[in-house]
């Protein structure tokens, strides 16, 4: 059975030399393809939709699935494309053509490129391998927070809130963000040198329009891009819009813990009790 042998370029994201435009084509059908046959991540995607208009009221997750392999993600999150011809949910979103999605190299089926693992939202993330930012555009703007995950492998990375599209105008916000690749002595899944991710992020006043993504190019990556919040991750996808105001509520389970610690504390204490009463 023939396998494609790896090649490791080292510490970059990109394992291998970009591909020809036939194996970008070809690449792009099987994407296209199995992009077709995962309903259930199409439900999902369409269960997290938001209205593009209503941006900078609402938290909205990007985690860059079904984006193609080395893509630009372009108009992916926009109402039209990537540059591969992959569409997604349309939140009026838009990124600069530097802007690329990558697979992590374990994935079945794809030529092996992603050097990362442990990707909080499997397999695709946000990278660029041109100039020295990923820029995001949001024209209907959005508020409050923004928060990511990250990996990198070089101490300049650093990520500019603006309240102008495509990099421009005031800045809101700003994170430099702490080299972190291979913290926690962490591995590959199974393979993937960038191995370790970090969530990140930062409440501004104003409305915010662009972001750039910054570092040295094929040496940080980008996941699960929250807007409208300061801590990443999916929005409640069933907050309860009328809450029982006289409803308890269940003990998480480090509450669960707690409550067993002070259950041991009394029953010794009422122990200890007992037998001074009975000497």
């Amino acid at each position: 059975m023939f396998r494609r042998s790896k090649i490791n370029l080292g510490n970059f994201f990109l394992r291998r030399g970009l591909p020809s435009a036939e194996e970008a084509a070809a690449l792009g059908e099987r994407r296209r393809k199995a992009s077709r046959s995962a309903l259930g991540a199409a439900f999902f995607a369409g269960f997290l939709g938001v209205a593009a208009d209503d941006a900078h009221a609402s938290v909205i997750v990007l985690d860059f699935e079904g984006v193609g392999d080395l893509a630009s993600v372009d108009d992916f999150y926009n109402g039209g494309t990537d540059s591969q011809g992959n569409s997604g949910t349309d939140y009026g979103i838009s990124f600069s053509s530097a802007s690329l999605a990558i697979t992590d190299g374990d994935t079945k089926g794809i030529p092996i490129n992603g050097n990362f693992a442990n990707e909080p939202s499997p397999d695709t993330v946000l990278f660029f391998l041109s100039g020295s930012t990923a820029t995001m555009t949001v024209a209907a703007g959005f508020d409050t927070g923004f928060s990511f995950f990250y990996s990198t492998s070089r101490s300049d990375a650093f990520l500019n809130v603006y309240d102008g599209v495509d990099g421009t105008g005031n800045i809101l916000a700003t994170i430099n963000l702490a080299l972190n690749w291979q913290d926690n002595n962490c591995v590959g899944d199974p393979t993937g040198d960038f191995c370790n991710w970090d969530p990140i992020g930062v409440t501004f006043n104003g409305i915010a329009r662009s972001v750039d993504f910054g570092g040295t190019l094929n040496q940080v990556g980008f996941d699960t891009i929250t807007l409208g919040a300061a801590v990443p991750g999916l929005p409640d996808p069933d907050p309860d819009p009328d809450p029982d105001p006289d409803a308890v509520p269940e003990p998480s389970a480090a509450g669960l813990m707690m409550l067993g610690l002070a259950s041991l504390v009394g029953v010794s204490r009422a122990s200890r009790r007992r037998q001074r009463t009975a000497a």
